[in-house]
């Protein structure tokens, strides 16, 4: 592979959608950055995957909602790879609890890795970019922003704020050759823990009408386009990839 491949760091890429992005990337030759805050088996069962497939990775373990281990994991992707090309904000942190019962810890938790962390990795990102010619921002939404959910006041304020954050920096980051987009799945089939409502809590979205969860690698799929040359012209939008359950 070239030493001028394009490089992607991709958060919260230890599984699930995370994961599948980073192999759908690296089969159209990026160079990965993988990351998480805590998870190193399951970051290094990425890179095997990723290398075992012919591509490159490494990992990086970072708790993105401190500004300084956000710009840290930017600054090893540069040095082990030289550049930075793509940045994908996937990192969040789910929990199911009613809203009497959420607490300010519990708020600002998930606050600081889906929106604070998404804020200060591209911060960090942008001048990179910039200087490797332009590239593209992704950032992941959700589905429950759009239609609502109970349960998850702290998750749907954040994913909501994805997508004030891409029309913001679609808008200021145009000039640099930077397209900013967010892909927002619907219900998908992921390994979820007890907190975040066990491995499918989401009994309160829509239903798709075509009768079943997405994949992981169908919401890869979308990111993989939004990277591509061919999607150059894309900024600032909201792309549902949910089988129909939402509609706008």
């Amino acid at each position: 592979m070239s030493e001028e491949s394009k490089v992607a760091l991709v958060t919260g890429s230890a599984m699930n959608i995370g994961r599948a992005i980073a192999l759908h990337l690296a089969r159209d030759g990026f160079r990965v950055m993988v990351t998480a805050r805590q998870s190193a088996e399951d970051c290094a069962e990425t890179v095997r995957q990723v290398r075992d497939a012919g591509g490159e990775a490494d990992v990086h373990l970072a708790d993105i909602s401190d500004h300084r281990q956000a710009s840290a994991l930017v600054a090893a992707t540069v040095a082990r790879f030289g550049r930075l090309d793509v940045l994908v904000n996937n990192a969040s942190i789910r929990r199911q609890t009613k809203f009497a019962e959420m607490t300010p810890e519990e708020w600002r938790e998930i606050m600081g890795t889906t929106i604070d962390g998404a804020f200060y990795c591209a911060h960090a990102a942008a001048p990179h970019i910039i200087a490797a010619g332009g590239g593209t921002i992704i950032n992941l939404g959700g589905i429950s922003s759009h239609v609502g959910s109970m349960g998850r006041v702290h998750a749907i304020t954040a994913k909501a704020g994805m997508t004030g954050l891409t029309r913001a920096l679609a808008k200021e980051l145009a000039g640099s050759n930077i397209t900013v987009n967010t892909v927002v799945p619907g219900s998908i089939e992921t390994v979820r823990g007890f907190a975040a409502g066990g491995n499918h809590g989401r009994s309160a979205l829509p239903d798709s009408p075509l009768g079943r969860r997405g994949k992981p690698d169908e919401i890869a799929a979308m990111v993989r386009f939004l990277c591509s040359d061919e999607a150059r012209y894309i900024t600032g939008q909201s792309i549902h990839v949910n089988g129909g359950a939402y509609m706008t």
